[in-house]
């Protein structure tokens, strides 16, 4: 059976966008992005390629693991007409909550989910077993993370240390010794992009099914208009540690490089979130997560154009 055939597959597609994995495949930049930094170069290509396929089972894993926690929630939203696909929306490229559509088996998400984290913590191990015990602290940190969906909207937090926990395994899985302070600033950059442009805008979209169920998330919590300041005033943070870490970097940035950076922020953060907070739509909240999702790719961009080319 010819590759093609294989990733054609239905089944394969439906376990793919269990991951959701076009986000996730995005998301692969952000702990490239902080190996590069901290390095200041190229890892060896044997930890490049053991990193590569570590972090792409680490993320499909834990996607995955938010569908099985939230399994019973999702179904129920589901049979409240919640979760459309087909919209513009970079999560429902594929499926939306394929187990909670019942077009994907609970055994086979179980499946898919336990063998993508056996490998990443095979990789994990591998790499330092500072790395493999980071992905199980962030594997117990999503599930707590969907178990709070109706408790507070202070999970929200538990998701931005979630992402920044995978880009602070990559940095030690390169340097056993980084500095605190890049840690301290990656951790930072990482969590308020998070719940700005990624956690915010997302339980945005589902406003309405969650308000139904009784969700305490930070947009049903503090309404529609204080969500957005507080997107936009993360979103804000998010931009300015931008600067910080290229600045604490081993790896010198010129000025062509820093305007590109401030146009990338302004482009995918500032300017979406400033339209959140005036329009207050779901569309606007679409294209903000839509958006900020390729902020940490942008920027790996960046970074690889100054070392490849300068």
């Amino acid at each position: 059976m010819s590759i093609n055939a294989i990733l054609s597959h239905p089944r394969l597609k439906l376990l793919l966008a269990l991951s959701r994995t076009p986000h996730g495949v995005i998301d692969i930049a952000t702990p490239a992005l902080a190996a590069l930094l901290c390095l200041g170069r190229f890892p060896s290509l044997a930890v490049t390629l053991l990193g590569l396929v570590t972090v792409f089972a680490g993320y499909t894993a834990v996607y995955a693991l938010n569908d099985l926690v939230d399994y019973r929630t999702d179904s129920h939203k589901v049979r409240a007409g919640g979760y459309g696909d087909g919209e513009d929306y970079l999560d429902g490229v594929l499926v939306r909550h394929p187990l909670a559509k019942g077009v994907l088996t609970l055994p086979e998400g179980i499946l898919w989910t336990g063998g993508w984290a056996l490998v990443a913590m095979v990789g994990a191990w591998m790499l330092n077993p500072v790395c493999f015990y980071i992905f199980l602290a962030g594997g117990l940190l999503e599930a707590i993370y969907c178990l709070l969906w109706r408790v507070t909207p202070l999970r929200a937090l538990i998701n931005g240390i979630v992402k920044s926990l995978g880009a602070a395994a990559a940095v030690y899985a390169v340097n056993p010794q980084p500095s605190i302070v890049y840690i301290v600033v990656l951790f930072g950059w990482i969590f308020f992009w998070e719940i700005g442009g990624q956690n915010i805008p997302n339980d945005w979209t589902d406003i309405e099914e969650d308000r139904r169920f009784k969700a305490k998330t930070i947009p049903v919590r503090l309404g529609l208009a204080r969500a957005g300041m507080l997107a936009l005033v993360c979103l804000l943070a998010a931009f300015f540690l931008t600067f910080v870490l290229v600045w604490i970097s081993p790896l010198t940035f010129g000025f062509v490089h820093l305007l590109a950076l401030a146009g990338l922020g302004v482009w995918l953060l500032l300017l979406p979130a400033l339209r959140l907070v005036d329009a207050g739509g779901r569309q606007e909240a679409m294209q903000l997560f839509n958006k900020a999702s390729f902020f940490p790719l942008s920027v790996f961009v960046v970074v690889l154009v100054r070392l490849l080319f300068f």
